[in-house]
């Protein structure tokens, strides 16, 4: 079965780190790029990183630059997202996606697999 899960979500303080790990079974993530995609509540779901297959690429939200770094381990078939200084914006579902494709884009509504997502709430 085909899937991705993601985990590392939980109520941190802003200023605050975390970092979300995306597991993948039943494929291989080297011919995946994999994007992190995030939904506050009560706005639309947004892009916020995009890591190559090879991991040797990635693209950020201008939201997160500088304070997000995406990367990958496919030896472990793992995606993770160090995320630092958070803030209280940051606040919403977490969700990793795969697409077999060899670029860094990341189209939200062309992404092949979707995680169920994960939780992160910034707030003191």
């Amino acid at each position: 079965q085909l899937q991705l899960v993601e985990s590392g979500g939980e109520l941190v303080q802003p200023g605050g780190s975390l970092r979300l790990r995306c597991a993948a079974s039943g494929f291989i993530l080297d011919y995946y790029e994999i994007g992190w995609f995030r939904q506050a509540p009560g706005k639309e779901r947004e892009g916020v990183s995009c890591n190559s297959q090879t991991g040797d690429m990635a693209d950020y939200a201008d939201s997160v630059k500088g304070r997000f770094t995406i990367s990958r381990d496919n030896a472990k078939n793992t995606v993770f997202l160090q995320m630092n200084s958070l803030k209280s914006e940051d606040t919403g579902v977490y969700y990793c996606a795969a697409r077999a494709a060899g670029g860094v884009e990341c189209p939200q509504l062309g992404m092949d697999y979707w995680g169920k997502g994960t939780l992160v709430t910034v707030s003191s």
